[in-house]
């Protein structure tokens, strides 16, 4: 029979995902444990889900105020479903995109902008992206 709640070693052991790490996640609210009358952390099974869909979204560089806002918008009382997942990767699907548009133009661009210094939204889009400053030239503009 396969128990319902993960001590913390094994839901680590299943996971891939460092003890440390669970602490963490569970300090931030990603994760959530009860405590077992010996006073251990014990993990719903579900929980697994949650760590496969956290190290996805980091190795996409996603930070993590963004996963937990994500994560805060599953149910609570049950394993989410296929639906439920949908809609979490949907509300990533446009930054995803714009991330890749990013690193697509800094790949195809990027012996261009070595050492350039340009410090311009105009010459460099990639780099500055939000120089508000532009149109007063390059280099710094306050003292």
């Amino acid at each position: 029979m396969i128990p319902n709640e993960l001590s913390v070693g094994e839901l680590a052991e299943r996971s891939g995902v460092a003890v440390s790490a669970l602490h963490f996640y569970e300090a931030k609210g990603l994760i959530q444990s009860v405590r077992s009358s010996g006073n251990q952390r014990r993990y719903a099974r579900s929980v697994l889900r949650r760590l496969a869909v956290i190290k996805v979204a980091q190795r996409v560089g996603l930070p993590l105020a963004e996963i937990a806002k994500a994560l805060d918008a599953l149910p609570s009382g049950r394993t989410p479903t296929v639906a439920d997942w949908r809609r979490l990767s949907a509300a990533w699907k446009q930054e995803l995109e714009d991330r890749i548009k990013t690193l697509t133009q800094l790949r195809d661009q990027l012996d261009g902008c070595i050492g350039c210094g340009c410090l311009s939204l105009k010459a460099c889009p990639l780099r500055n992206a939000q120089d508000a400053m532009a149109e007063e030239g390059a280099g710094p503009h306050f003292k």
